[in-house]
């Protein structure tokens, strides 16, 4: 066995976060919903059934951390 210490480091999954949200804002938006309603309503409660299925957006928004996305959407408010 080896006796040094090994660093890996992970590669994204390359999901790109704004590109998800304008995804599903659209896709929302399309089906006739309130997109920012819907949005809210997910982040807060977690329940999937804000989103809807149409265009993948309910398994695309599934894919973002729900932590890390509200996270991006405060730090992103506060800086613009």
């Amino acid at each position: 066995m080896d006796e040094y210490t090994r660093k890996f480091s992970v590669v994204s999954g390359g999901i790109d976060t704004r590109e998800v949200l304008s995804t599903v804002y659209e896709a929302l938006r399309l089906k006739g919903y309130n997109p920012v309603n819907q949005i809210v309503g997910y982040i807060l409660s977690e329940d999937p059934t804000y989103i809807t299925n149409y265009n993948g957006a309910r398994s695309l928004i599934c894919k973002l951390d729900r932590d890390e996305l509200l996270q991006e959407l405060v730090t992103a408010y506060l800086n613009g």
